[in-house]
C-alpha cells in the first residue's frame, strides 16, 4: 500500500483508510515499549562495558598487574555475548519501525533516514573492531590490541548519539515544512541536529555508562558479600563504581538542563512530570505523590519550590495541564510516577557515590559498612530501573503524539489486523532470548572460577574466544 499516494486529512498525512482497532493499537504500543525496554539495557552495556574493558586492559598492560588483565579478559568475553544479543534485539526494533508504524516512516523517513544510516555505519565499525578485539587476544602485540578496542568505544557512542537524535526529532521536530497536511520539504541536517539533541543525547549516553558501571560493580559487590575480598574482586568493584560515582552528579546536572528544556518546548510533558495540574503563580514542588484524577495525593509539597527551581522566581507562573486540551494531554499519573522513580533512584545513587568518595578521600579504601556493599549490590538493578523510568517519562510524556505537535501516535500505527498476534510472538522470542543470555553468562562465570590468588599465567591463559 502506497500511503503517500492516498488522500490525506487531519493535521498531517492521515490516509483515508481504516484505523487500527483499539486492541491492535495497544498491542503495537506494548510491543514497541517492551522490545525497546529490553534492548535499551543491552545497548547500555554495549556502550559502557567496552570502555571499562579497554581501560582495565590498558592499566594491566601499563602496570603488568594480572588482576586488571584478567578483569579485561572476562569482561571482554561477556561483552561479546551482550553485543550479539543487543544486535539481535536492535534488529527487531528496526523492523518494528516499519511494520508497526508505517505511516510514521512514510511521512518522516526522509527526515530521520540520515541518522539511521550513519548509525548503521557506526554499528558496523563497532562490530568489525569487536571481532578484531576478541580474536586478537594473544595474536596482536598488547599495546596494539588495546588500540583496537578504541573504535568499539567510539562506535558505540556514535550509535547511541545518532539513534537518540531520531528520538529527539520526535520530541522537538525541526527541518521539515508541512503544507496542506503533508511534509513537503525536508532538511535532514536540520532535522538531525534539532534543539533537543544536546540534552537528550548526553542524558542517554551518561545513563548508559551509569547502568554499565553500577551493573558491573554490583556483580563484585555480591561476591564481596559472600566473602571474596581479594584484590581481583576489589578492583572489579572499584573501577566501574568510580566511573559511576563520577558520572552520577554529572547526570544530575544534565537532567536539570533537560527538564528546563522540556518545560519550554513540551509544556504538557513537563506539567505531567511535575504533577502541575493547574496553571498557577508560585507553583509548589512535589516530592513523591500520586496523581489521582485531578488531585495530587500523598505528595510532600514545598511551597513555591517549582517556580523557584525552574524560573529562579518564587512567584513565577508555571503552566499546568488545565491549559492543555484534554485530547493532547499525556497519561499524567504514569509520567509523574516514572519521573519520580527516576529522580529518586538518581538521588540515591548520587548519595552512594558521595559516601564512596568521602571514604576514599579520607582512607583510600571502600566504606567498611556492609550496607555499602548491599546498596552497591542492588545499584545495577536500580540504575536499570531509573533508565527504564526515564524512557517511560520521555515516551509516555510525549503522548498522544508520535512526533510532537505534528502526528499523533494513533495516526501512525499500521491499520492492518493481527498486531496482537505479533505482540505474543515477540514476547515469546524475547523470553527465550533473555533466558538464554542469563544462562550463557552464568555458565561462563562458573565454568572457570577466579582463583584465590591471581598470577600472570592465570590471566594470560584465560581464553576470551
Amino acid at each position: 500500500m502506497d500511503v503517500l499516494a492516498l488522500p490525506w486529512t487531519g493535521p498531517l498525512q492521515v490516509p483515508l483508510v481504516a484505523a487500527a482497532t483499539p486492541a491492535d493499537f495497544m498491542a503495537a504500543r506494548m510491543q514497541m515499549a517492551f522490545t525497546l525496554g529490553v534492548h535499551i539495557v543491552f545497548a547500555c552495556f554495549g556502550i559502557g562495558l567496552p570502555a571499562l574493558t579497554v581501560f582495565a586492559e590498558w592499566r594491566g598492560v601499563r602496570t603488568g598487574d594480572p588482576h586488571y588483565l584478567l578483569l579485561a579478559r572476562r569482561w571482554a568475553k561477556a561483552m561479546g555475548v551482550l553485543f550479539a544479543v543487543g544486535a539481535v534485539s536492535g534488529t527487531i526494533l528496526s523492523f518494528e519501525m516499519g511494520t508497526l508504524w508505517p505511516r510514521f516512516m512514510a511521512a518522516f523517513g526522509p527526515a530521520i533516514g540520515l541518522p539511521f544510516a550513519i548509525e548503521g555505519i557506526a554499528f558496523f565499525v563497532e562490530a568489525i573492531f569487536l571481532g578484531i578485539y576478541l580474536y586478537g587476544w594473544d595474536r596482536l602485540p598488547p599495546k596494539v590490541h588495546v588500540l583496537t578496542g578504541i573504535p568499539i568505544v567510539l562506535g558505540g557512542l556514535a550509535s547511541a548519539f545518532f539513534v537518540v537524535t531520531v528520538n529527539a526529532f520526535m520530541n522537538d521536530p525541526a527541518g521539515i515544512r508541512v503544507e496542506d497536511g503533508r511534509v513537503v520539504e525536508v532538511r535532514p541536517l536540520a532535522a538531525m541536529f534539532n534543539q533537543a539533541v544536546p540534552t537528550q543525547t548526553s542524558h542517554m549516553i551518561v545513563a548508559a555508562f551509569l547502568v554499565a558501571s553500577f551493573g558491573v560493580a554490583s556483580v563484585y559487590a555480591v561476591a564481596m558479600l559472600r566473602g571474596r575480598r581479594d584484590r581481583y574482586h576489589r578492583l572489579g568493584l572499584i573501577l566501574p563504581f568510580t566511573v559511576g560515582a563520577v558520572l552520577a552528579p554529572v547526570q544530575f546536572l544534565i537532567g536539570d538542563l533537560a527538564a528546563r528544556y522540556v518545560a519550554d518546548h513540551q509544556p504538557a510533558k513537563f506539567a505531567a512530570m511535575e504533577g502541575v495540574l493547574r496553571t498557577e503563580a508560585g507553583a509548589p514542588f512535589h516530592l513523591g505523590g500520586i496523581v489521582d484524577g485531578d488531585r495530587m495525593r500523598f505528595a510532600v509539597q514545598i511551597p513555591n519550590g517549582l517556580s523557584l527551581l525552574l524560573r529562579f522566581d518564587p512567584d513565577a507562573v508555571i503552566r499546568g495541564l488545565d491549559s492543555i486540551p484534554p485530547d493532547a494531554r499525556p497519561p499524567v499519573a504514569v509520567v509523574h510516577l516514572s519521573f519520580q522513580v527516576m529522580v529518586g533512584i538518581g538521588t540515591l545513587l548520587m548519595g552512594l557515590a558521595a559516601w564512596f568518595a568521602l571514604t576514599w578521600w579520607r582512607r583510600r579504601d571502600l566504606p567498611r559498612s556492609p550496607w555499602f556493599l548491599r546498596l552497591t549490590a542492588v545499584s545495577g538493578v536500580l540504575a536499570a530501573i531509573a533508565l527504564e523510568a526515564g524512557w517511560v517519562t520521555t515516551e509516555v510524556g510525549r503522548q498522544p503524539w508520535i512526533v510532537h505537535g505534528v502526528m499523533r501516535t494513533a495516526d501512525a500505527v499500521n491499520p492492518n489486523p493481527g498486531l496482537t498476534t505479533g505482540l505474543y510472538v515477540v514476547l515469546a522470542v524475547y523470553v527465550v532470548l533473555v533466558t538464554a543470555t542469563v544462562v550463557v553468562l552464568r555458565r561462563m562465570t562458573r565454568s572457570r572460577p577466579v582463583p584465590p590468588r591471581v598470577v600472570r599465567e592465570e590471566a594470560d591463559s584465560y581464553a576470551v574466544v
